[in-house]
This record gives structure tokens, sequence and C-alpha cells, in this order.
């Protein structure tokens, strides 16, 4: 729900509807992506989860700039600033993905994969709504 200047709770637009149901298939890849690259070099390379978790996260958010910019949001211009501040969005999810390794996998022991799986609900959500705010504003 979006709020009006009159203070009355609005329904989101439709336009803004159809954005977040692509920004979430193409993210779907990018989780795909992701957790595929991280399991391998997490659990198939023995790489520390933070590491895997940057270098994964990397190839997903340019996996997601590149759709997003072309069937979300339908960006042509100013392609180099808005990737730069995708990629930005992009590190609020590592930075919140990483505090909750460190919260939950070092600080309560609970297994490195189910913690990233975890965390990408939330992560979708904030960085659907900084990407629509300013990425792609």
């Amino acid at each position: 729900m979006t709020e009006t200047t009159a203070g009355i709770q609005a329904r989101p637009s439709s336009r803004t509807v159809r954005q977040l149901v692509r920004y979430t298939l193409i993210g779907g890849s990018g989780v795909t992506l992701d957790l595929v690259v991280f399991l391998l070099l997490h659990n198939g390379a023995g790489m520390d989860e933070q590491f895997a978790n940057a270098i994964s996260t990397t190839l997903a958010i340019t996996n997601n700039f590149a759709l997003n910019a072309r069937f979300t949001f339908e960006a042509r211009d100013r392609l180099v600033v808005r990737f730069l501040r995708f990629y930005a969005v992009g590190l609020t999810g590592i930075a919140l993905t990483d505090l909750l390794f460190l919260a939950f996998t070092d600080g309560l022991g609970i297994n490195a994969n189910l913690v990233k799986v975890g965390s990408m609900p939330l992560v979708l959500a904030l960085q659907f709504v900084l990407n629509k705010k300013w990425s792609f504003a």
C-alpha cells in the first residue's frame, strides 16, 4: 500500500505491480544464479562463505541489471549511471546477508546455506524499493 498526500491508503498502481512481478521473476533467475554459484564456491571449492557470497551476488546483480533495465523498468538512457546505482543497491544486499551470516552462522551456528536462502526474500524486497526509487527513477 502507498499513502496519498491526504493520508488515505491507496493501492499500488498496476504499473508498479507489473514491475514488481517482472522484478521478482527476473530476481528468480538471479537467485538461481546466485545460489548455484554460492553453493559451488562454498561447498564445492571450500571458499569462505563471505567471499563466495560476494562473487555469487556480483554475478547475479549484473544479470539482473541487464534484464531489469530492458524488461522491468525499460531504461535505455544513462545505463552506466544506472548500473552503478543498481550495483550500489546490490552491495546493500551483500552487506545485509553478511550481517546475517555473522549473527546466525557465526553467532548461533546455523548452517550458512540456510542463512543464505533465508536472507533472499528480505534482500529482494529492500532492493526492489531502492532500485525503483533510485536506480531507475
